[in-house]
C-alpha cells in the first residue's frame, strides 16, 4: 500500500517506522529537518510542506495514496487534512485529535470531517491506564480476540518465586503462553524458550484467558497474593485524569480526583459524580498523608506537566502507596520515569502510534500491541484459506514462518485453543502471535 503521513513528529515517526519495511511511505511535515531525519532514518519519501496546502498534497501524489494518516500537534489541522485529501483521492484516512469532543461528533456522523478513522489521544491513554489499574502488578495489558484473550508484561521482582526459574520450570497453566522476555538490560523482547531464565528485573510476556493472565500474576509474588484494587487516587484534573476517573468508575469504582485549581475541581464534581473531588495541591506532602493518599492502592498522575506528574508520583509512593502510574507527555521520559520509582509511565504518543499501526498493518491484522522499544509485536491475525497454518499442525505451520515468532493463543468459535505443536490450525481461527521487529512483515503476510 501506499501510506501517506502528515506529520513527522513522534507519532508520526514511529507509525512510519512501523509501516516502512512493507509499504510505500510518504511523510509530509513543515520542517525541513524533521523530513530530511526521517528520510535518512527509514526508509520513506519525504515532502517539506503543509498537509493542508493541496499543492503540497498533490506533490506528495495523494491520489495514489491507499490511506492517509495525519497526526500532528494540532487536531484542527488533522481534520483538514483529512477533509482536504478526500477531494482529491479516496484513500482511508486517519486522524489524531486530543479531546473528547471531535470524537464524540465524529461517532455521532460517521464520516464527519472526511476521516474514516479518529484516534483519540486522551481517551486511548486512559484506556491503557485503566487496564492496567485492572491487573495489578502488571506494566502493559492489552486485550485480544474481543476480550477473551489477554496479552500482560510483568516485572521480575527480586525474591519472586520465579526468578531464576526457566520458562519450561514456571509454565505451570494449560490456559497461559510465555511468548516473550525482555531482559533488565534491554528493552528488546525476546523469544521465550523454555530454557529462557527469567532473571530478577527482566520482564516477561504472557498469553491467555483474562483469568488465568491473574493467576499467573500471583505467582510471581512469595505470598501468592494480588490484591484487588479498591482505593484509586488520580492526581490532576486534566482530560485524561477526567476520562480515566470515568472509566473507572464504569469499572465499578469510587476515584478520589485530586485538582489544584477550584473552578476545574467544581467542573469535575459535575462531571464524573461519583468521584470523590479533592481540591488541594497533591504535591503537598502534609495533604497526601492527611487525605490517606498513603492507604491507595494506585496513584495516577495525570497533572499535564511532567515534570509536575513525576513530583507527584514519587511523593505518593514516598507516602506510602502501592502503585503509581504517571503520564509521561516525552517518551524520551519513560525509561527516566521508571528507573527513578515510578512503577508504568504511559506515553499518550507511542499508544496513539500503536492504534493507528493497528489500522495500517497489511491484510488482516485486526490487533496490535508494540512490545517494548525494539519493535516486536503482539498481533491478532483472522486465519483465511491462504495463510500457512491453515488446515496444518502448528509444527508443520510454522516451519513457512521466520525465526522470531510464538504463536501465543488461538480463539474458535468464542473458546480458547491452546497452541500446542500437534493442534491443527482452522481456517476462520483468530490467532495472536509474538513476531520481534525483524519477522513482523513476513509473519503479518504469511499468517
Amino acid at each position: 500500500m501506499r501510506i501517506l503521513i502528515v506529520g513527522a513528529g513522534e507519532v508520526g515517526s514511529s507509525i512510519a517506522g512501523s509501516l516502512a519495511g512493507s509499504h510505500e511511505v510518504v511523510v509530509v511535515d513543515r520542517d525541513a529537518d524533521r523530513v530530511e531525519s526521517i528520510q535518512y532514518s527509514e526508509d520513506v519519501l519525504g515532502v517539506t510542506g503543509d498537509g493542508t496546502d493541496l499543492d503540497v498534497l498533490q506533490e506528495a501524489e495523494v491520489a495514489a495514496a491507499d490511506v492517509v494518516i495525519s497526526v500532528t500537534n494540532s487536531e484542527e489541522t488533522n481534520l483538514i487534512v483529512c477533509a482536504t485529501a478526500k477531494t482529491r483521492s479516496d484513500a482511508f484516512t486517519i486522524a489524531r485529535v486530543e479531546q473528547t469532543n471531535y470524537l464524540d461528533t465524529w461517532q455521532a456522523h460517521q464520516g464527519a470531517f472526511g476521516v474514516d478513522f479518529l484516534v483519540c489521544t486522551n481517551l486511548l491513554a486512559a484506556q491503557t491506564i485503566v487496564r492496567i489499574v485492572g491487573l495489578p502488578s502488571a506494566r502493559d495489558v492489552n486485550p485480544f480476540a474481543d476480550g477473551r484473550v489477554e496479552m500482560a508484561e510483568f516485572d521480575v521482582p527480586d525474591g519472586s518465586p520465579l526468578a531464576g526459574q526457566t520458562v519450561a520450570e514456571a509454565d505451570r497453566f494449560d490456559e497461559l503462553t510465555f511468548v516473550a522476555v525482555i531482559p533488565a538490560d534491554t528493552d528488546d523482547a525476546q523469544i521465550a524458550g523454555g530454557d529462557t531464565v527469567l532473571e530478577p528485573g527482566s520482564r516477561v510476556v504472557v498469553v491467555g484467558l483474562p483469568q488465568t493472565v491473574r493467576e499467573f500474576a500471583r505467582t510471581l509474588f512469595t505470598d501468592g497474593e494480588l490484591d484487588e484494587v479498591e482505593d484509586v487516587v488520580v492526581v490532576g484534573g486534566s482530560k485524561t485524569g477526567e476520562l480515566t476517573a470515568h472509566l473507572l468508575v464504569e469499572r465499578g469504582l469510587s476515584p478520589r480526583v485530586v485538582e489544584v485549581d477550584d473552578e476545574r475541581a467544581r467542573d469535575l464534581a459535575e462531571r464524573v459524580p461519583n468521584a470523590t473531588i479533592l481540591s488541594h495541591d497533591a504535591t503537598d506532602p502534609e495533604f497526601l498523608t492527611r487525605e490517606h493518599v498513603q492507604d491507595a492502592d494506585v496513584v495516577v498522575a495525570t497533572l499535564g506537566s511532567d515534570e509536575r506528574s513525576l513530583l507527584a508520583a514519587l511523593l505518593a509512593k514516598r507516602v506510602g502507596a502501592d502503585r503509581a502510574i504517571a503520564v509521561v507527555d516525552q517518551p524520551r521520559y519513560v525509561e527516566l520515569f521508571e528507573a527513578v520509582g515510578v512503577d508504568v509511565a504511559v506515553n499518550p504518543r507511542e499508544v496513539t502510534a500503536e492504534e493507528i499501526t493497528r489500522f495500517t498493518r497489511e491484510r488482516r491484522a485486526e490487533n496490535v500491541a508494540i512490545v517494548g522499544s525494539g519493535g516486536a509485536e503482539v498481533l491478532e491475525v483472522e486465519i483465511t484459506d491462504e495463510s500457512v497454518l491453515a488446515g496444518r499442525t502448528i509444527e508443520a505451520g510454522v516451519a513457512d514462518l521466520p525465526a522470531g515468532v510464538v504463536l501465543g493463543a488461538i480463539t474458535r468459535d468464542d473458546e480458547l485453543v491452546t497452541p500446542r505443536g500437534d493442534t491443527v490450525v482452522e481456517v476462520g481461527d483468530h490467532v495472536v502471535a509474538f513476531a520481534q521487529a525483524d519477522a513482523v512483515d513476513e509473519v503479518t503476510s504469511k499468517l
